[in-house]
């Protein structure tokens, strides 16, 4: 949580500072060159890893459905997105995400976020085949070496469950726990907010106490 408040990225200078800062953090550079080689291989749209998080020093993996429109710079909304898979976009979803993080005191130098399927699909209401998701979690199974201190994968809603139970599921030792998604639609029924902080509390159990 590089900013002090959700919804950061509708400050057009935090965005600018955020990819600044792309370009220099150490621990993003090796996620960059994944997803570089990826978005070549697969001729897709794939966001960045936010510069402002762990990288490849990350301790949790969270890992949602795929890009929403505002992690995507060439979505066709009205809003352009910001090109991260990041907390501080400016949607519900990210804005969920970064106040049930907060709540839960995970902090940036530990956690990164990705996707299941990792390209931009288009809106939110298309989702994930089953052949997307099992390419998605074939090129997941390669990214994954390269998060060498990785403890926990939270996977954030059920597009993110199936992929990975049905293709990655002996993939890592790392404990994986599932939750809901953080979109409204999700959150908004009964309960599933305070059954989703609760997963996050239960990862800030596993890690122990935040080192400052």
């Amino acid at each position: 949580m590089f900013l002090d408040h959700p919804r950061g990225f509708r400050d057009a200078a935090l965005l600018d500072e955020r990819r600044a800062l792309l370009q220099t953090s150490p621990a993003v550079q090796p996620l960059r060159e994944w997803s570089s080689d990826l978005e070549r291989r697969r001729d897709v749209t794939v966001p960045d890893f936010d510069p402002a998080e762990a990288g490849v020093d990350a301790r949790v993996l969270i890992v949602h459905e795929a890009p929403g429109p505002m992690a995507a710079v060439g979505n066709a909304t009205q809003r352009p997105g910001s090109g991260f898979i990041c907390v501080d976009n400016n949607d519900q979803s990210a804005a969920n995400m970064w106040s049930l993080r907060a709540e839960a005191d995970l902090r940036e130098t530990e956690v990164a976020h990705w996707n299941i399927v990792p390209w931009y699909l288009g809106p939110a209401s298309v989702k994930p085949t089953s052949d997307e998701l099992r390419a998605g979690a074939r090129e997941l199974r390669a990214l994954l070496t390269l998060f060498t201190r990785l403890e926990v994968v939270v996977l954030s809603g059920l597009y993110a469950q199936r992929g990975w139970m049905e293709h990655l599921s002996t993939a890592s030792d790392v404990v994986v726990i599932p939750t809901w998604h953080p979109g409204a639609q999700s959150l908004n029924r009964p309960g599933r907010r305070e059954e989703m902080l609760a997963a996050l509390q239960r990862v800030r159990g596993l890690l122990g106490p935040v080192v400052d």
